[in-house]
């Protein structure tokens, strides 16, 4: 009497760890019987960024290892693969990764989760790809502390003004959540540090915020954002709307004004597009964005066993017929847990059902206990704004340990001052230790390590 075979579970691949990924596995495995399916989750990095918490935690209000979540600690029914997907036949149901080490390979499939988000949408500026920094990641955020930090030393130690002055202006473009929530808290935290210097002070700073429209903000409305650029000009933020970034050649920054001036720190955040390895997915339609194109029920569209959500999905929104979801991490969040739902669904052959949510409002921080929000039609400035940007982002970190973190972080901070220890080094760990063997480290080259390793 023959053994009876058994089916093999189906693989659930999920690419990216970001919002969509990570909370589209969390909800999987809580919903999914043993062996019903296997979850695996590609993601080159072995956490997922809280991204609304990298401004405080370049501000040093947060510490960077609380605004991160371990993808193996949260998602232990999960296997999780350290890697790129660089392409993806759904034809053949397999995906081609690149490994954070070793050769390129195939991984077969049964239903694919394109969770891959957005990065940071570059122009062909002259000097932009090696002056410039983004602010999308932890490594960036924690760059832009430390480098703001070490400005301050670099002015505090030099008797050239001219040095000084470009060590001394920082450049922000990008007018929008990213880029306003950056400056704020950076401007914050310098302007802070400042009382431990004694040749600089708070109006030695110039913080430059250059728009390409003519507002800042957009998400938190007109008004809100007219409050939001009044309190920035306050502080002697130096705001240019209607204004591009033509060139940043060696920190000479030139300006479509007509504004020429100097500065070490060039933080670029003018928006995001899909993630480009979208364009080597064959069988998954996209739009002329280079979205994947989804349904209601986040299915790809036309497609058997594909789904997508969060910034790489052109998504219908059925609150505002016509539109499509906005890239927020409301709508990724909820979309991930209704497109892990509808999997489970159409595993145990059972209707699906549509995402449908209505946006709620914004809230954004402007440096410790300032802020501006729009929720429900309800708006908010100053202290409750800020107070409001703090319990709603608290709500939404995953996992209880990272809540109990920032909190324990915001609480410290009531009673210490602010750290302004900056560890701009820490991107050049092996230059002390070859120095004392003997190497010149003062060529500003790789140092050996660094060449090796790339």
């Amino acid at each position: 009497m023959s053994t009876p075979v058994t089916p093999k579970a189906p693989r659930i691949l999920v690419l990216g760890g970001g919002y969509v990924g990570l909370y589209t596995a969390l909800r999987l495995q809580s919903k999914l019987r043993a062996g019903e399916a296997t979850v695996t989750v590609v993601e080159p990095r072995s956490y997922m960024t809280y991204q609304p918490f990298l401004p405080e935690a370049s501000a040093g209000s947060l510490s960077p290892r609380h605004v991160v979540v371990p993808l193996r600690r949260v998602l232990k029914k999960c296997e999780i693969i350290n890697a790129r997907v660089v392409a993806l036949d759904h034809t053949a149901r397999t995906a081609r990764l690149d490994p954070i080490d070793g050769p390129e390979y195939d991984l077969d499939y049964d239903i694919v989760v394109v969770a891959l988000g957005s990065v940071a949408r570059t122009l062909p500026i002259p000097g932009l790809a090696d002056e410039g920094v983004g602010f999308k990641t932890i490594e960036e955020a924690i760059y832009l502390r430390n480098q703001i930090l070490n400005c301050l030393d670099v002015a505090e130690s030099t008797d050239d003004l001219a040095r000084r002055r470009r060590a001394l202006t920082f450049c922000f473009v990008g007018g929008g959540y990213a880029g306003v929530e950056a400056l704020a808290e950076l401007e914050d935290l310098a302007r802070d540090a400042t009382k431990y210097y004694k040749k600089i002070t708070p109006e030695d700073l110039r913080f430059v915020l250059v728009e390409a429209s003519d507002r800042i903000l957009p998400e938190v409305g007109p008004d809100m954002g007219e409050y939001t650029l009044l309190q920035l000009s306050e502080r002697n933020i130096d705001i240019r709307l209607m204004t591009r970034l033509e060139s940043c050649t060696k920190g000479v920054v030139t300006l479509s004004d007509g504004t020429t001036f100097e500065s070490d720190t060039i933080v670029w955040t003018a928006g995001v597009k899909a993630n480009p390895a979208l364009t080597n997915f064959a069988g998954l339609p996209t739009d002329e964005r280079g979205k994947v194109r989804c349904d209601a029920t986040l299915r790809v569209t036309g497609v058997e066993g594909a789904w997508g959500a969060g910034d790489n999905a052109a998504v219908p929104d059925l609150a505002n017929p016509g539109k499509e979801t906005g890239p927020s991490a409301q709508h990724a969040v909820r979309q991930a847990k209704r497109l892990a739902d509808n999997i489970v669904a159409t595993l145990r052959g059972r209707e699906v059902q549509e995402y449908r949510h209505k946006y709620v409002g914004s809230v954004a921080s402007l440096g410790l206990h300032k802020g501006v929000a729009q929720v429900y039609g309800i708006k908010l400035k100053g202290w409750p704004a800020w107070f409001m940007h703090r319990t709603y982002h608290l709500s939404r970190v995953p996992t209880l340990n990272r809540k109990l973190r920032v909190v324990t972080d915001w609480t410290l901070a009531l009673f210490f001052k602010r750290e302004i220890v900056s560890l701009g080094s820490i991107s050049m760990p092996f230059h002390e230790f070859e120095a004392a063997a003997g190497i010149n480290t003062s060529t500003g080259a790789l140092s050996t390590h660094e060449a090796a390793r790339r």
